[in-house]
């Protein structure tokens, strides 16, 4: 790993902290003191009411609560007050797949928008607290779809439109949502994703769906096929413009996101109101120090945490331009990217390492085809980003004058926990960073003793912050077991990470079975449920390693049954089932057909071996191998390769 670092430029914050002693100082304050200095930052939201006590509960007892007793209302804060002063102010430049799709969107005409869907979802029956399921591709409707159920208290889970329809089904059911907001189509370069016939399939097993609200992007005619179906244009054209803000409580649910776990069921993360909006708000401002009407594009899908924490909420609560991107960044060749800072004057790019890798092989001439000189700040998420691609971003992209701010964070944290703060906190290449605010990192052994200064461990949480989940929807207990059981006292996050001698952290990656491949997080055993899924497989083992364009790729070792041909024919078969049941980015990338794989005597695959296989490792690399059942497997899968 390189071990260069570049120093903070100093005298150039728009806002505080100032400089590295700001920083420390604060970081003190947060952390001896969170109550307090969680009340000084809840300024930043607008309140129909204060709140009786800032934090109660603990990680012990898994009953943390932020500012009960309080009352305001997401939209409304990312909406409604700033109507006042900038009513005409863009809040989303929407860019379509293709250059001249190009539409606006001031924060007056949003409001608008958002009240007519939610009138048309009150009218449909949903009220507070009904669950609510969108399902859209990256276009304007999905952010006014997630206010508008935010507007009148519905719960919102977002599917990510990549996802087949068994896991749109899956999800839909374990919510029992009573309404889904879909498209006719994606569109994702020059292909199309049918999401409306995903739904349609998804829906023969969710009695609990009242109705569908179709968009026609594409120009399909919503011909009322199924007694659900409505078309949405049609609805929120006859709509009231105006509706209330329901009030809510800090601690009433906001939305349910899917992620998955080492188990093969995805766990539904729920986060609640106030902790997580004020945290997205204030992670969103200090670490970017946003400056009102710069232009701030986020790559990531609404369908992940990254869209709803910042790409939506944090944002617009503070008052951004947001511009989103419908089409794919190597369509309709690989400088779009480029190209689109240049059209909008983008200031702010935040994307993934996986993006990066993969454009950065196309060399530097599509990127110095562009001027990009609208940049202020670069930033990363998703994944550990290595220090050679590090490099290229800081010189390449953003030509040696824009701050990279690699971030680290869950879809379970709500925010920012490990980043650098622009102009403040030196930029080590490969590491994310220091603590937030108010977020107390531990390192830990496997038995849970806390290792103390430069070290590697298990990286834990010590205190809670504003934007932690608080349970796994419908399963309290699970919520309990995944990540605050297993180092009592602490949240377990489930990264392993190493902290250098000036404290900063680098994320070394999973110690659990889920595979990150290109920013998106996989269950290995949702992969292996859906390929054993295939009545011609006995068994399967899945692991990540290491690929040079995701950060993990995923390798599959499966067993065929007695008498099974194998073939080319057959593995494609295999990868269509997961597509099937899963989606495309849980497709393998390589697939290994073996008589068995290795186990311990109890039973138990020992995927550590696979890990040190597919990446090349020799017997004597693969570790202890006394308690293999049979050990003659081995030379089996080495002879692989």
């Amino acid at each position: 790993m390189l071990e260069k670092t570049y120093l903070a430029d100093a005298n150039k914050r728009a806002s505080g902290p100032y400089n590295f002693a700001d920083y420390l100082k604060q970081y003190q304050f947060s952390i001896e003191k969170p109550a307090e200095f969680w009340a000084e930052q809840a300024q930043a939201l607008a309140w129909y009411k204060p709140w009786d006590t800032v934090l109660s509960g603990d990680l012990v007892q898994a009953n943390v609560r932020w500012f009960e007793g309080a009352l305001l209302n997401v939209c409304f804060n990312c909406v409604d007050r700033h109507l006042v002063n900038s009513a005409n102010e863009t809040a989303i430049i929407w860019q379509g797949n293709e250059f001249e799709q190009v539409k606006y969107f001031t924060y007056a005409q949003l409001h608008e928008q958002i009240c007519r869907l939610a009138n048309v979802l009150l009218s449909k029956g949903i009220s507070k607290g009904d669950r609510v399921c969108i399902y859209l591709p990256m276009i304007p409707e999905a952010i006014i779809s997630m206010l508008a159920c935010a507007r009148i208290g519905a719960v919102h889970t977002v599917v990510f439109a990549g996802f087949s329809a068994e896991s749109l089904q899956s999800r839909i059911q374990d919510t029992q949502c009573k309404l889904v907001i879909t498209a006719d189509e994606a569109v994702r370069g020059n292909k199309s994703v049918p999401l409306k016939l995903n739904v349609d399939l998804a829906l023969k097993n969710c009695s609990s769906v009242t109705t569908v609200l179709v968009i026609a992007k594409m120009g399909a005619e919503i011909n009322g096929q199924h007694e659900w179906e409505v078309d949405y244009r049609a609805a929120i054209a006859d709509a009231d413009i105006n509706c209330p803000c329901v009030v809510m409580a800090a601690e009433d649910p906001l939305f349910i996101l899917y992620t998955s776990g080492s188990t093969g069921k995805p766990k539904g993360v729920l986060h609640t109101t106030a902790g997580y909006l004020l945290y997205t708000t204030v992670t969103f401002k200090q670490v970017f120090d946003y400056r009102l009407n710069e232009i701030y594009w986020c790559t990531a899908d609404v369908g992940w945490i990254t869209g709803h924490s910042y790409m939506v909420y944090g944002p617009l609560a503070n008052r951004a331009t947001i511009l989103i991107y419908e089409g794919i960044p190597t369509y309709p060749d690989v400088s779009r990217c480029w190209q689109i800072i240049d059209q909008h004057k983008v200031n702010i790019f935040y994307t993934a390492p996986t993006l990066i890798r993969m454009l950065m092989r196309s060399g530097n001439e599509p990127v110095q085809q562009t001027k990009r000189s609208s940049l202020r700040l670069l930033g990363t998420v998703g994944e550990p980003i290595n220090p050679e691609v590090w490099e290229w971003y800081y010189q390449v992209v953003g030509a040696e004058h824009c701050p990279v701010i690699d971030t680290w964070w869950q879809t379970e944290t709500g925010g920012f926990m490990l980043t650098a703060f622009a102009e403040v906190t030196s930029l080590k290449p490969g590491y994310a960073g220091l603590p937030f605010f108010g977020v107390k990192p531990a390192l830990v052994d496997n038995a849970g003793k806390l290792l103390m200064g430069e070290n590697s461990g298990n990286l834990v949480m010590a205190q809670s912050w504003p934007g932690q989940m608080r349970t796994v929807y419908g399963d309290h207990q699970r919520y309990i077991d995944t990540y605050l059981t297993q180092f009592p006292g602490y949240y377990y996050t489930g990264d392993g990470a190493l902290r250098d001698a000036q404290g900063f952290f680098c994320i070394t990656g999973r110690v659990d079975d889920v595979i990150n491949t290109a920013g998106h997080r996989i269950g290995t055993a949702e992969i292996e449920s859906a390929l054993v899924s295939n009545s011609q497989m006995a068994e399967a083992a899945v692991v990540g390693y290491n690929h040079p364009l995701k950060g993990q790729g995923i390798c599959a070792f499966v067993i065929p049954k007695q008498g099974v041909i194998v073939d080319e024919a057959l593995k494609e078969t295999l990868l269509k089932e997961v597509v099937q049941h899963i989606g495309a980015i849980a497709k393998p990338d390589i697939i290994y057909f073996v008589n068995n794989l290795p186990k311990t005597r109890s039973g138990k695959i020992m995927r550590r071996i696979l890990r040190k296989i597919v990446e090349g490792g020799a017997i004597k690399d693969l570790g202890d191998l006394s308690t293999l059942a049979e050990p003659d497997i081995i030379k089996e899968l080495l002879a692989l390769r």
